[in-house]
């Protein structure tokens, strides 16, 4: 039996990929083991959102190389598409598979195996057009160690901000067959996931035989063992509004978003190419913490875009410090070769990078210790999902990490849990007197949300 092993980096997008071809090949007589043991094949599902991202591909072959001298590699996705002869030199790779052709890679492999040793490269074009993906228990059941599964809904994007090559490696906006998504959501479901998450590249692009975002979720929740729904990350440009309502009781979509900024400086964003003002973000998310009692709001930010003077920065810092966001994840900015910002002028030296982006993570681990604090004494759901020490780990559904001693088997368990303090970024929680481990008592779970 042939071993194979899969490595991962960069978004929910890829690792919900890695599970469906994982499901695939074991389904097909491979034996799939960990990347930390010795295998025949290795994958490797690249990103190339930054330099240190193509670099860590690069790595990520030399282990598996160090762990099987013999082994022949796989570097598929996005970095496969857009450095095809960069990487077809890597040791040992003898498969370069891009985007298009990333979900045959059962059988490209499976071909190649009985031929000669050599490297090849499978890098089309990619079509703009509705997919189906291939999944099946098997799949559904390959990303056990989990309590929550990625579902795939759209990928590619048509933005084409200044910085960004994810159009050349991801293609255009295109949607999943709707119907494709609920069979894989009910398969899911089925195999006992209680929390299903909603990827994609820009998931609010979603279109497919007239549904959109929205079908999706209302569709999900209406599935036998669906507690929760989240989205990874949505451009606020394309978020329906009628999100909110979905986000309160009965309904189950998490009151969690991720909202993708990049600068709170209307001139960078301008140079950018991203099609919105601050003023315009910030009035969204005063709406969405107004009519949604404790979400959680999240943003990204790049760093040292080139021309970012200091006023610009600090019209950054003042705007992250006035909106209601509760953390940041800060990237400096990084040289694309595709990307049109690779001849801007004004680059930003390294050092004050860094030091940029130390205030704003130091800003962002103080905004959320503020968000945490005002949860202090309410009651929320939490959906368990692993033992660390003498402490079971879990999250809200405004993905608020939580830690509470409690004997017994709590994986997989959702249980209302008052909340006590904080522990850095953490909140230890005591379980709710006269609800059991399966989550059974007199109050209806849904209604647990900061009660």
């Amino acid at each position: 039996m042939i071993r194979i092993s899969f490595f991962t980096l960069g978004c929910r997008l890829n690792q919900s990929e890695t599970v469906l071809l994982e499901g695939v090949f074991r389904d097909n007589g491979f034996k799939v083991v960990s990347f930390s043991e010795p295998a025949d094949v290795a994958v490797i599902n690249s990103c190339t959102v930054t330099a240190a991202a193509d670099s860590d591909a690069r790595s990520a072959v030399n282990r598996a190389v160090r762990l099987n001298g013999q082994v022949r590699v796989a570097v598929i996705g996005c970095q496969a598409q857009v450095q095809k002869k960069k990487i077809l030199v890597w040791p040992n790779v003898s498969w370069v598979v891009g985007t298009a052709q990333k979900m045959q890679l059962m059988t490209l492999i499976r071909q190649d195996l009985a031929g000669p040793k050599r490297a090849r490269a499978y890098v089309a074009p990619i079509r703009r057009s509705s997919f189906v993906l291939p999944f099946s228990k098997s799949s559904a059941a390959a990303d056990a160690a989990r309590v929550r599964a990625n579902i795939k809904i759209q990928d590619g994007c048509d933005n084409y901000c200044a910085y960004c090559e994810i159009p050349y490696a991801r293609g255009r906006s295109r949607s999943r067959v709707f119907k494709d998504v609920l069979l894989q959501a009910g398969e899911l479901a089925a195999e006992g996931y209680k929390e299903i998450v909603i990827t994609g590249v820009n998931v609010g692009d979603f279109a497919d035989d007239g549904k959109t975002l929205v079908d999706v979720i209302k569709g999900i929740e209406h599935l036998p063992g669906v507690e929760r729904i989240r989205i990874s990350s949505i451009e606020h440009t394309k978020l329906p509004l009628a999100l909110i309502k979905l986000m309160r009781p009965p309904h189950k979509l998490c009151r969690f978003l991720h909202l993708p900024i990049q600068s709170g400086c209307d001139r960078i964003l301008k140079r950018m190419g991203r099609d919105y003002t601050g003023a315009q973000m910030e009035s969204l998310v005063r709406k969405l913490q107004e009519n949604v009692p404790q979400i959680m709001i999240g943003t990204d930010i790049i760093v040292g875009f080139p021309g970012e003077t200091e006023a610009d920065f600090n019209e950054t810092v003042d705007f992250l410090s006035r909106v209601p966001f509760h953390y940041f994840h800060v990237f400096s900015y990084s040289h694309r070769e595709r990307a049109r910002s690779r001849v801007f002028k004004g680059v930003v030296p390294d050092g004050v990078i860094a030091k940029r982006s130390k205030v704003l993570r130091e800003l962002s681990r103080a905004k959320r210790a503020a968000f945490l604090s005002t949860l202090i004494g309410t009651t929320q759901n939490v959906l368990f999902e692993q033992k660390k020490d003498d402490h079971w780990i879990g999250h809200t559904d405004n993905y608020v990490t939580i830690k509470m001693k409690l004997q017994g088997e709590l994986k997989n368990v959702m249980l209302p849990v008052l909340l006590s303090r904080v522990d850095a970024e953490a909140v230890i929680a005591t379980p709710i007197e006269g609800f059991t481990h399966d989550g059974s008592g007199s109050k209806d779970q849904r209604s647990c949300r900061g009660a």
